[in-house]
């Protein structure tokens, strides 16, 4: 029983930490536009743009300048 118990909180566990990972992002354009994200976006410090995910899984750029804020969903 009680290895029962231990298996099922490591699943536990690992299915909130997946989750986790997986956060919706939102950023805001200076334009208007509100663009989500699957996970965070990073920023690039040598070529001044962030680099993520957009809803559709293909990896997205946009110009740091271009950004007003950026919220987790």
């Amino acid at each position: 029983m009680k290895k029962f118990l231990t298996l099922i909180s490591v699943v536990v566990l690992c299915f909130v930490g997946l989750v986790a990972c997986s956060s919706e992002y939102i950023i805001s354009t200076k334009d208007g536009r509100m663009l989500v994200t699957e996970g965070q976006p990073k920023l690039d410090d040598s070529t001044g743009m962030y680099i993520y995910d957009d809803a559709d899984g293909r990896e997205t750029m946009i110009k740091k300048d271009d950004v007003v804020q950026i919220m987790e969903r």
